[in-house]
Parts: C-alpha cells; structure tokens; sequence
C-alpha cells in the first residue's frame, strides 16, 4: 500500500540532510499518485491565509499545482484570523479523514507535537512549506520546503555592514512572535550585525507584518530618536514600506536620510526600490509549487527526500537590479 510506504519511509529521516533544489525541472513527470480509494491524491493543505502579498503569492502556487487535472484533490484550509488552534483542528479533520498527505504552514512554531504525532501514527506523511516548527523534530515531518531564512537575513546584514563602513543606529521591525522565520530571521542578522559594536540597536518591535502597523511603530521611534535612525530592518516587504512612510511624514527622505531594507520581493518592494526608497530588498522567493509537488510524487511512490530542501532566493541591491526584474516579476 502506499501509505506503507510512506510510513517506512518517514522512519527513516532522521539521518537526513540539506538539498538546495531548483524550482526548474522539478515537476516530475505525469499526473498525481492515485489515492487509497483509487480515486485523486488527497492533499490537506493547513494554511495561513491572508497576510500579505508573499503569503498570497505562495498560496495561490499551491493551489495552481496542485490541481484535479494533476491528479490532485487540494483542500485548502487557511487559519481563521490566524488563529494557531483553527489549524489545529484543520489538521486534525484531515487525520481523522484519512487524507494522503498534509502540507503545514504554521502560524506559530510551537504546539505541534501532539497533532504531528497523530498523523505519524495515521502514517500521513506531513510536509511543512515555509515555516518551521519549534522544537525542529525532524522525526515528526517528511521535510520542509522554504528559502534558508538565515542566509536571506544574512544577505541583509552583509549589505548593511558594506553600506554602513563606520556603523549605523538601526531599529528591527519584526514578524510576530512566535513564528519560526522571524526567529531566523532575527538569528541571521544578529549573527552578523551583532558582532559589529559600530552598529547601535535603537529597538525591535513586532508590526505583525503589517503596513499600517509599521508606519505607526516607525513614527514612535523616529520621534522618540530626534531622527536619528539611519538604518532599518524590516522582516517583510510591508513592514518595510510602511517605514517608507513613516520617514516621508518626518519629513525626511527615504533611501537618503534613513536607508531601509526588507525581505521577500514582492513587486510593491520593487517598485519602491526602483523609486529610491528602498535601499535593498531581499526575495524569499514564494513559488516553490512545483517542488512541493516533486516531492509528494517522491513521498507517494516510497522515495526518500531530503529533511530540508532550500528554495533558492536572490538579491537586489540597486534601483536598477529592480527595474530589471520588474517585468518578469510574479508576485
């Protein structure tokens, strides 16, 4: 049987490694595996929902692979108000309907256990796409499927380091608390800035990846700094321009005055990289569909897959890099 197999096979991961993989030529070939009852491959896919451009693109990938004319029934299950425990009981519904495989993007890193225990036993494989879980044991999922967080918040810090020779005061807008790729994120660039003592942490505060948030948080720290904040580090693309707006309200100009930098690279951000008020813009690239799709092929036919498999991202560091991407630009 192939949930057999699937079962065997998720045993043995815990020797796992590391796999960067290209989204190109990772499709496979032919339709989706049949499922137990011989009729489409049932995917529960645990969602996050509305949260910004990123997640939007991300999903709506998902959705566009896995398809009825792929071999697939997807069954979307997007977080009430991002609330972890609608995903909780997502999950479980798919256990206890016996689907083929769950994909899981956690609104929060920790509380898994239990739920991942439950599917290993239902010998439902379990792939998690973005977002890790808190602690990170391997043993419970097949893989996770998302950009390297570290190296994406590394790429920030390396430009600021280059950008600010002589140091800088920089404030941090975050992610919520709680999820994974805000801890990697924070992890990434402490890891380089905070070995720099010519740069000056003014604060970090959590905008929910949120644009209006952002520019409300960025307008307290501004006036409570006199201005004097040349540097930003901002989790996301609209957290980022809600800085923009903030620094335009003072007065003061973007990209000059106060440089700021983000991650995922969407166009908003591009845009706005283009326009000189982004200073640098990180993708954490959300089009990983066709390689989540190679892999439940692999899972459902009792291949091993990697623990971890990088979905590789890119850099602009100048208006023109992002005038240049524009038009190809998906998300």
């Amino acid at each position: 049987m192939v949930r057999n197999k699937r079962f065997h096979w998720l045993l043995s991961l815990a020797s796992a490694g590391v796999l960067v993989l290209g989204l190109s030529g990772c499709s496979g070939d032919g339709g989706g595996e049949t499922g137990d009852d011989g009729g489409p491959t049932k995917i529960g896919f645990v969602a996050v929902g509305p949260e910004g451009a990123w997640r939007q693109a991300n999903e709506a990938n998902m959705q566009e692979t896995f398809t009825k004319e792929a071999g697939f029934e997807l069954k979307y299950a997007p977080a009430t108000n991002l609330d972890q425990k609608s995903q909780i009981d997502a999950f479980t519904s798919f256990v206890d309907e016996g689907v083929d495989v769950i994909l899981l993007s956690a609104t929060e890193g920790s509380g898994w256990e239990d739920s991942l225990k439950r599917a290993q036993e239902a010998e439902i494989p379990v792939i998690l796409i973005d977002r890790g879980i808190e602690p990170d044991t391997t043993s419970l999922y097949v893989t996770r499927i998302a950009p390297d967080n570290l190296q994406v918040s590394k790429s920030v810090a390396g430009w600021a380091t280059e950008t600010f020779p002589q140091g800088a005061n920089y404030f941090v807008l975050e992610g919520p608390a709680g999820v994974s790729v805000v801890n990697e994120r924070n992890r990434g660039w402490n890891e380089t800035i905070g070995a720099k003592p010519e740069f000056k942490k003014l604060g970090a505060q959590t905008a929910n990846w949120s644009t209006e948030e952002a520019k409300s948080v960025f307008e307290t720290v501004l006036k409570s700094n006199n201005n004097k904040v040349q540097l930003v580090f901002a989790q996301n693309d609209e957290m980022g321009l809600g800085a923009v707006l903030a620094v335009e309200e003072a007065g003061l100009v973007p990209g000059k005055d106060v440089k700021i930098a983000t991650i995922d690279g969407t166009k908003n951000a591009l845009e706005a990289l283009a326009a000189n008020k982004l200073s640098f813009v990180a993708e954490y690239n959300p089009l990983f569909g066709e390689t989540a799709l190679d892999v439940v092929k692999k899972v459902l036919a009792g291949e091993k897959v990697e623990s971890y498999i990088v979905v590789p991202s890119q850099t602009f560091n100048s208006p023109e890099a992002a005038k240049t991407a524009l038009p190809q630009r998906k998300f």
